[in-house]
Order: C-alpha cells, then sequence, then structure tokens
C-alpha cells in the first residue's frame, strides 16, 4: 500500500485500483475540534483537485479536495456520526471516503512523505 499527500494536507492510501482519503495529522491539529464533517455522495465521479466534502471544527471550516479524480465508492459513516474520530485517529478510523480511481497516473504529482513532513513543517 501506497500512502501519499497534497500540499493541501489530504492523505490517500492507495490499494490496487481503489484508495482511501482523509485529512492529515498536521490538518487536524490545525483545525482543531472537528465538530462537522460533510462527506460526498457515493456513485459520484470527481475530478481531481475538486471539492469532496468540509471540515469543520470550533475555529474554522475547511474543503476537502480529491487528491486524485475518481468515483466515490464508500464513506466513513463512523465520521459523520463522531466526527472527532478525526482528531483521535486521521490517518486510521478518521478517514472520510474511498475512492475508485480513474486517474493513477495523478498519484504520480502527490508528494511523499518525507516531502510532505517538510512542507507541513
Amino acid at each position: 500500500m501506497t500512502i501519499k499527500y497534497t500540499p493541501d494536507h489530504e492523505w490517500i492510501r492507495v490499494d490496487g485500483d481503489t484508495a482511501t482519503v482523509g485529512i492529515t495529522h498536521h490538518a487536524q491539529d490545525a483545525l482543531g475540534d472537528v465538530v462537522f464533517v460533510e462527506l460526498p455522495e457515493v456513485g459520484k465521479t470527481l475530478p481531481q483537485k475538486e471539492v469532496a466534502g468540509v471540515v469543520e471544527s470550533v475555529k474554522a471550516a475547511a474543503d476537502v479536495y480529491m487528491p486524485v479524480s475518481g468515483e466515490i465508492v464508500a464513506v466513513n459513516e463512523a465520521l459523520r456520526a463522531d466526527p472527532s474520530l478525526a482528531n483521535r485517529d486521521p490517518l486510521g478510523e478518521g478517514w472520510f471516503f474511498k475512492v475508485r480511481l480513474s486517474q493513477p497516473a495523478e498519484l504520480d504529482a502527490l508528494l511523499d512523505e518525507t516531502a510532505y513532513r517538510q512542507l507541513a513543517q
């Protein structure tokens, strides 16, 4: 499994032709306590960099962008019910949605962990 990052602080974990997307530790830390998430509609196809959802905290609201183009195949209903999962376990139980990749080559333009850590400092 490959994990990549966007400059907008989303992570994407690729497993075959499907990937799981969420926000990074840096993003949830900057936002503070997450109180609401808006998730994309299953079955919807979105292009790379399109707004796929929204995360709201006690401090701010931020868009969640598509790291790659594809079709939304699942959303995290547990996150919708308990938005604080994005704070407690952003890289695990706090995932946002799963996408079937339509342009896998777009992954090449995303950041690896080293590059993301330098950006997020």
